[in-house]
């Protein structure tokens, strides 16, 4: 595998971030969803979260009060993993919902749970990428992304892709992870970039970089809502959870159960957390709306 952490490679590619996703699925499925989630993401966290699975549930709480997501709505999920938003989307609120996702295995699994959950007739899921969305001008009500457009190369773009095919007064909600500085000290930079080159993100915009994308693409009413605090406790779960599985993943690896990616996910388990605690990164809520 190429060194994750030198630039110059090809390794930040779209066919690697779908390979990262495949290789890594019985890690997220067995330590951090289990049955009772399709959620990827990190929980939000506060005095009515009583445990992880409830504190990501609240995560897609924040974010549909943010948008005022009602029955009435089309969303269009960018980079919608296993399609556990759009489900909850269709289930809590009554909204239709599209996902694309790049990784068609992840597709594929979002199309089963949605059969499952009986939902298949107001939500659908394509391969297809956020940068070049295959919809027209004007055709949703809400654009929603969870942990995704910090995969991009070019955020820029995501954020005029998410405005062209919102409706005038749609709105756009994220959460994602956004680095702390550009300024960072040379080891802080080395440990943030060494954890973001383990899942196949080559670098994260900071808050104030990402509002200057959006108001360039032509949002108003931006919002920043800083949920560092909120997304802590599942930050150090997924250290703790690394930590505890340490001696199986090096055994894993040593005997080849362990491919190279589902490796580098281990170690990003306890580099994440290491790279928060020496404040390099943090999480946001990003909300706008198109005129």
């Amino acid at each position: 595998m190429t060194n994750v952490t030198n630039e110059s490679t090809d390794w930040f590619t779209p066919e690697n971030i779908a390979r990262y996703y495949r290789a890594t699925r019985w890690q997220y499925r067995a330590l951090w969803t289990g049955k009772q989630s399709l959620a990827l993401h990190y929980g939000y966290w506060d005095q009515a979260v009583k445990d992880h699975i409830q504190a990501l549930d609240r995560m897609n709480e924040e974010l549909a009060r943010r948008a005022n997501i009602c029955a009435a709505d089309y969303v269009l999920d960018a980079g919608c993993g296993w399609g556990g938003s759009c489900i909850w989307l269709v289930q809590k609120h009554g909204a239709r919902t599209l996902g694309i996702n790049i990784e068609p295995e992840q597709v594929q699994k979002a199309q089963e749970k949605a059969r499952l959950f009986g939902v298949q007739d107001r939500t659908s899921f394509i391969v297809a990428d956020y940068h070049r969305i295959p919809a027209a001008e004007g055709s949703f009500d809400v654009v929603w992304a969870m942990e995704s457009f910090c995969h991009s190369d070019h955020k820029d773009v995501c954020a005029r892709e998410a405005f062209r095919v919102l409706k005038p007064g749609g709105r756009l909600v994220l959460c994602d992870y956004f680095r702390a500085s550009r300024r960072l000290a040379a080891p802080d930079e080395m440990l943030l970039r060494k954890w973001l080159g383990q899942w196949v993100v080559r670098d994260l915009a900071t808050f104030g970089e990402f509002r200057e994308h959006l108001l360039s693409a032509g949002f108003i009413d931006v919002n920043i809502d800083e949920a560092t605090a909120n997304i802590y406790p599942s930050s150090r779960r997924l250290y703790l959870t690394g930590v505890i599985t340490g001696p199986l993943a090096i055994l894993f690896r040593g005997v080849g159960l362990h491919t190279r990616m589902a490796h580098g996910n281990w170690k990003s388990s306890i580099l994440q957390y290491r790279a928060l605690k020496r404040s390099t990164w943090r999480y946001g809520i990003f909300s706008g709306r198109r005129p």
